[in-house]
């Protein structure tokens, strides 16, 4: 395997390792050879495996390790587990955190929804107000925070993210908002940033301030931007000090995808309206409030809520919440192909070597080629309800149901 930074992130090849949620360029990517197209219930299925307790974090997955949380006695019990990637079998399952509230959730969201982040050595695992734990890869307890609540109206959902030294929290409550960096080794704050702009989100009460997104680091003109959404704005911020660098308005909140980048460009999933959502194209570089000069384009039809869109070169993929995937080209905002697909949607699409694939609350797993036209590939069903987004590594599929964890390898 090759060795690449991305962010700030240094790690072995795509093939080798899937570490934080969306994978090791936080956009969906992988260039894992021989991953399998088709599979079910009785092909390509190396090991299943019973999870116990509930979660919608996804897998990741590093060297013989694949982690994932769950949550126990109506969330009152927290926990990281491991399955070792060989076997299948359950080697780990440390109670990480147990509070005496749970706090309220979502009907659709769960007490176990941030994916872990893993740096080699260490485990990140994240529960929103309820706390962050760093584990070994022994499953020891290294340190814990729960120094930063907020109030999650429908549960925790922003994954944490590593940035070198850096582990990199979203909190954006009903009743605070703000970003934390936290020292990796120790758990301690190195920065906490609050967010700004939220006039018009608090004339219309607390819940409107709410916010789930999982940031993105990009290197802009030798500065590593974090580049996060939230009620009523995105904003780019230092990811070393926090310090706000451009921000850009919009109305809405309860933002979800998380951002990519490419072509020279942010895409990040806004609003037009409160609850309306906008995918919008923006130019990096701008300092303070940017607006149209910076706006490369923006398209407000057929965008989800939950799934992150999919930038693969110059098409940007987005597969609505109920079911209507679409191609985007990625430079001018013109829809090149627009297809209803089965099933409703809450996991993010991914993309391996041209083909991108996306599970189904339904269990089943659409795959299509990468093209400006739709080219449908492969339609595989599995038991259960898949919420939770793919891992890929090696030549496998690691697919996380309500109740078991997938290897699927040829």
């Amino acid at each position: 395997p090759w060795v690449f930074t991305v962010a700030g992130f240094t790690g072995f090849g795509f093939t080798a390792q899937w570490p934080q949620f969306r994978g090791p360029d936080g956009q969906g990517h992988s260039d894992a050879v021989g991953v399998p197209l088709t599979w079910s219930e009785s092909e390509s299925v190396v090991w299943k495996t019973p999870l116990p307790g509930q979660g919608w974090s996804s897998p990741v997955v590093w060297e013989d390790q694949v982690w994932m949380t769950s949550a126990g006695q109506d969330g009152k019990s927290l926990h990281a587990l491991c399955v070792e990637r060989a076997s299948g079998r359950l080697i780990h399952n440390v109670t990480v955190l147990q509070p005496q509230d749970a706090g309220s959730r979502h009907q659709l969201n769960g007490y176990a929804s941030p994916t872990p982040v893993l740096d080699g050595e260490r485990v990140f695992v994240h529960f929103g107000p309820r706390g962050t734990v760093c584990l070994n890869t022994d499953g020891k307890i290294l340190w814990k925070n729960t120094s930063l609540p907020f109030a999650a109206l429908q549960g925790a959902a922003s994954s944490p993210i590593l940035h070198e030294d850096l582990l990199i929290l979203t909190c954006d409550g009903t009743d605070v908002q703000f970003l934390a960096a936290l020292d990796k080794q120790t758990g301690k704050v190195r920065w906490q940033q609050t967010r700004q702009h939220l006039e018009q989100a608090s004339q219309r009460g607390p819940i409107a301030r709410m916010a789930y997104s999982t940031p993105l680091v990009v290197p802009i003109d030798g500065v590593s931007q974090l580049v996060s959404t939230g009620a009523d704005h995105v904003a780019a911020y230092d990811v070393r000090t926090g310090q706000e660098l451009w921000w850009m308005e919009y109305e809405g909140f309860s933002l979800v995808a998380r951002p990519s980048f490419g072509n020279g460009l942010f895409y990040v999933v806004g609003s037009v309206k409160l609850d309306h959502h906008a995918v919008y194209a923006i130019r990096p570089g701008g300092k303070g409030k940017i607006g149209d000069q910076q706006l490369a384009w923006q398209r407000s039809n057929g965008i989800p809520h939950v799934p992150s869109p999919l930038l693969v070169g110059e098409n940007l993929y987005v597969v609505h919440d109920a079911g209507t995937a679409m191609c985007i080209n990625a430079l001018n905002g013109e829809v090149q192909w627009k297809q209803r697909l089965d099933g409703n949607f809450r996991s993010s699409p991914i993309e391996v070597r041209g083909r991108i694939y996306v599970c189904s609350e339904e269990g089943k797993t659409i795959v299509w080629e990468d093209d400006q036209e739709f080219k449908l590939l492969a339609s595989n069903q599995l038991d259960g309800s898949l919420l939770a987004s793919p891992a890929v590594a090696g030549a496998a599929l690691f697919l996380r149901s309500d109740t078991h964890l997938y290897r699927i390898e040829d």
